[in-house]
C-alpha cells in the first residue's frame, strides 16, 4: 500500500552473524550438476546380470542329472532359494536404501563387528566369483578360433575384460544399467530363436524325449560327488547374487519402490531363461548325455540344421557366451566396489577409498578392486563354485538374521514393502539355510589345494574376518593416539 514500507522477507535473521558473502552464497548456492539415477528397467537388467547372465553355466546341471531332474531342480530352487532372498532384499532395500546395501543392514541390526564380517565374506567371495567371468569370456572366444586364446592371449583377454568393465563403471551406475539392457537383448536373442526351433521340432516331428539320465539317480546318489549334488550346487550358484544390487541404492531412482519390483521381475526372468531352453532341447529330442559347459553352440547348430542358418545360430550363441562374461563382470563391478567405499566412510578402511568422481562413482575403489581381481585371475583354484557358495551363503544368512532382528528392534521403521508378518519373515531364511547346509555337507570331500577340502579352505578365509576386524580397531586407535600427540604448529598473526 502507498505510504507503507514493506519489509523484505529474508532467508535468515537480520542479526544472525552471517556476513555479506555468506548471504550471497545462501541465496545463490553454487550449481552442482544433477547426477542421473538408475531407473527401474536398467536396474532389472543389471540385477539379471548380477544373478544369471542367461542359460550359460547351467549345462553341467543337465549333463549330470538329465532333463527331468534338471528342470525339476530349476523349478523348485527359485521357491526355496531365490524367492525368499528376493523378498528379504525387497523389504530391507526399501526400508534402508543406503549406499553399501547389505553391509549397512547387517551393521545396523547386529553391530559393527557383524557388519564388517558381512562385507569381508562378500568381498572375499568376489575374488573367486569374479575370476570366473573373464574365464567364461575366454572359453567362448576360443570357440571362434583357438588361435585367439592360445597361450598368453587367454590371460591378456581376461585382463582386457577387467580393464574395460572398470572403465565402463567409471561412467556411473546409469551407464552400467543402460548397457545391461542392450547386452540382455543381444545375449538372449539367439536363445529366443533356439527355443522356437526346439518347440517347433518337438511338436512337428515328435521325437523320442529322454527325460531321465542315462545313469539313473538312486536314493544313494545324493551325497558328495554325486550327479545330483553337482546339479544342485551349480543351480544354487546360478540362482545366487540377488543382494548385490542393493549396494547402489543411493544411485537408484525411487529405490523404495524400485527394488521390490526389480527383485521379483529379475527372479521371474532368470527362471524363464533357464527352463525354456532346456525344455526346448528336451522336446526336440536332443541327448543330454555329456552335455557340459560350452555345449550350447553345438545344440544350436543341431537345431538350426546343417546349412548356413544352423552355423549362424551357433556363432550367435558363442557370441552370447562372450557377452555373458562381460555383462556379469560389469554389473558385479558396480555392486562390489560400493562395499569398500561404505566401509571407508565408516572408518573401517582408508578414507581414500571413499573418493568419488563427478558422476558419483567411487573411482579409487573401482581401480583398487579391479587390480585385486586382475591379480586373482591366474590363481589355481579348481573348485571356485563351492568356495563361492560357502562364503556367499554365510553372508546371506547374516542378512536373513538382520531382517528378523530389525523387525523386532525397529518395528516402527517405515517399510514400503513388507515380506509378510514377523513369523513369516523369520521363516524366510529356513529354505536358504537348509540349502547352504547341504552345500556345506557335499563340499566337505572336494579338494582344493592338495588334501585341503573346499569346506576347510572357505572356513579359514571366513575366520580371517574377525582377525582383520581386531587389527582394524587396533590400527584406528594407534592413528588416533598419534594424532593426539602430534605437536600443533603455531600460526603467526
Amino acid at each position: 500500500m502507498k505510504g507503507h514500507t514493506i519489509a523484505p522477507v529474508l532467508p535468515f535473521p537480520r542479526h544472525s552473524g552471517v556476513n555479506k558473502f555468506d548471504k550471497f552464497k545462501m541465496m545463490f548456492p553454487p550449481h552442482k550438476p544433477a547426477q542421473r539415477k538408475l531407473r527401474l528397467l536398467p536396474l532389472i537388467a543389471a540385477t539379471y546380470f548380477m544373478v544369471s547372465g542367461g542359460p550359460y553355466g547351467i549345462e553341467d546341471i543337465l549333463g549330470g542329472a538329465g532333463y527331468g531332474w534338471a528342470i525339476a531342480i530349476l523349478l523348485v530352487l527359485p521357491f526355496l532359494w531365490s524367492l525368499p532372498t528376493a523378498l528379504m532384499i525387497g523389504e530391507l532395500a526399501s526400508a534402508i536404501p543406503a549406499e553399501g546395501g547389505f553391509y549397512i543392514w547387517v551393521r545396523r541390526a547386529l553391530g559393527a563387528f557383524w557388519g564388517y564380517q558381512e562385507s569381508w565374506l562378500s568381498l572375499s567371495a568376489s575374488i573367486f566369483d569374479m575370476a570366473l567371468y573373464p574365464a567364461i569370456f575366454v572359453l567362448y572366444l576360443g570357440k571362434f578360433s583357438p588361435v585367439l586364446t592360445d597361450g598368453w592371449k587367454a590371460y591378456a583377454w581376461s585382463l582386457a575384460v577387467v580393464a574395460v568393465c572398470s572403465l565402463w563403471n567409471l561412467r556411473g551406475a546409469p551407464a552400467v544399467g543402460e548397457g545391461s539392457i542392450w547386452l540382455f537383448v543381444l545375449l538372449l536373442s539367439p536363445f529366443a530363436v533356439f527355443v522356437v526351433l526346439g518347440f517347433w521340432r518337438g511338436f512337428m516331428l515328435h521325437p523320442a524325449v529322454q527325460w531321465g539320465n542315462a545313469t539313473p539317480l538312486h536314493a544313494t546318489a545324493f551325497g558328495a560327488g554325486s550327479a545330483f549334488s553337482t546339479a544342485v550346487l551349480v543351480a544354487m550358484w546360478n540362482y545366487m547374487g540377488w543382494d548385490n544390487a542393493s549396494t547402489v541404492a543411493q544411485e537408484v531412482e525411487d529405490p523404495r519402490r524400485s527394488y521390490p519390483r526389480a527383485m521379483i521381475a529379475a527372479a521371474i526372468l532368470t527362471a524363464i531363461t533357464y527352463i525354456l531352453p532346456l525344455a526346448a532341447m528336451a522336446l526336440a529330442g536332443l541327448s543330454a548325455d555329456s552335455f557340459s559347459t560350452g555345449d550350447w553352440a553345438t545344440a544350436a547348430r543341431t537345431l538350426g540344421g546343417p546349412g548356413i542358418f544352423g552355423a549362424g545360430l551357433g556363432i550367435a550363441v558363442v557370441a552370447g557366451g562372450c557377452i555373458m562374461g562381460v555383462g556379469m563382470f560389469n554389473a558385479l563391478v558396480m555392486s562390489y566396489t560400493r562395499l569398500p567405499m561404505a566401509m571407508a566412510e565408516d572408518g573401517m578402511l582408508p578414507r581414500v577409498l571413499a573418493r568419488r568422481n563427478r558422476r558419483g562413482v567411487p573411482w579409487v575403489s573401482v581401480l583398487f578392486c579391479g587390480l585385486a581381481w586382475a591379480l586373482a585371475l591366474k590363481l589355481p583354484f579348481e573348485r571356485l563354485i563351492s568356495i563361492d557358495l560357502i562364503l556367499y551363503g554365510s553372508s546371506l544368512l547374516l542378512e536373513f538374521v538382520a531382517l528378523a532382528v530389525l523387525r523386532i528392534r525397529e518395528p516402527q521403521l517405515e517399510r514400503p514393502f513388507k515380506a509378510g508378518n514377523l513369523f513369516f519373515a523369520c521363516l524366510l531364511g529356513v529354505g536358504p539355510a537348509a540349502l547352504i547346509a547341504y552345500a556345506l555337507y557335499v563340499s566337505r570331500a572336494e579338494k582344493i589345494i592338495g588334501s585341503t577340502s573346499a569346506l576347510i579352505f572357505a572356513t579359514a578365509i571366513g575366520l580371517l574376518g574377525p582377525a582383520l576386524y581386531c587389527l582394524t580397531l587396533i590400527m584406528g586407535k594407534l592413528l588416533k593416539r598419534g594424532e593426539r600427540h602430534r605437536p600443533t604448529a603455531s600460526i603467526a598473526k
